[in-house]
């Protein structure tokens, strides 16, 4: 199957301000391999269409009425019928408090919207791909300071069970690196890291990328790099 044959990735709008979700909705529905398939005004409303439709990537607001977003990402989450949704948590400030605890929730990352639109393109398709949006500085500072201070510093279930090599790309991509990047550190090809990655994911119980970067850091697999002073 060719790029233009394969199936749109489909997105979900969860957002409480129609000028938002308005405007998001025309830049999505301009853009080729993309498809709105829904729009709602609260998490609530959002999880009741994520589960009528399972989207590939759910844009989801942090702060909404009814249910909010971080109930919305933690519902899903838990929800097996949704294993194949990514969240993506939409927010106004680049250090909200809310997007450490979506993270720990199952959120795929998060975008400021503001963001450029060719950005939020990109991240879409990044995260229906399964991949963590961890690539923008300002992800990895959120990372970094929400992992140097968890309130319970514990190992995720199955952690002990990591080869030596799942537990080598685990703490790359906690750093951020891609598939390729970690291929070529490690000296192996894109597939084997991709392949590695997985099945570290599989033994945690990983959604995503994401959380798979969590668990590192929890774990202590990875420290938080110092903050400059």
């Amino acid at each position: 199957m060719t790029a233009s044959q394969a199936p749109p990735v489909r997105v979900l709008i969860v957002d409480d301000q129609a000028l938002m979700r308005a405007g998001f909705r025309a830049l999505l529905d301009a853009e080729d391999g993309i498809e709105v398939i829904g729009e709602a005004v609260d998490g609530r409303h959002g999880l009741e269409l994520a589960r009528l439709h399972t989207p590939d990537v759910a844009l989801v607001d942090v702060q909404m009425p009814v249910m909010g977003g971080i109930e919305t990402t933690r519902e899903i989450a838990a929800d097996p019928r949704l294993a194949a949704v990514h969240v993506v948590i939409l927010t106004n400030y680049g250090l909200d408090e809310y997007v450490f605890d979506a993270l720990r929730a199952g959120a795929a990352g998060f975008l400021l919207k503001d963001t450029e639109p060719a950005e939020l393109l990109r991240a879409i398709r990044v995260a229906a791909g399964g991949d963590a949006l961890l690539s923008p500085a300002i992800t990895r500072r959120l990372i970094g300071e929400f992992v140097a201070r968890p309130p319970d510093r514990t190992t995720a279930p199955g952690f002990e069970n990591l080869t030596r090599r799942e537990r080598e790309v685990s703490a790359l991509a906690a750093r951020g690196l891609t598939n390729e990047e970690i291929a070529a550190h490690m000296v192996i090809s894109p597939f084997t890291a991709k392949t590695h990655v997985s099945r570290a994911m599989t033994k945690l119980g990983a959604r995503d990328r994401a959380q798979l970067v969590v668990f590192a850091y929890e774990s202590g697999l990875v420290a938080p790099r110092e903050p400059r002073r």
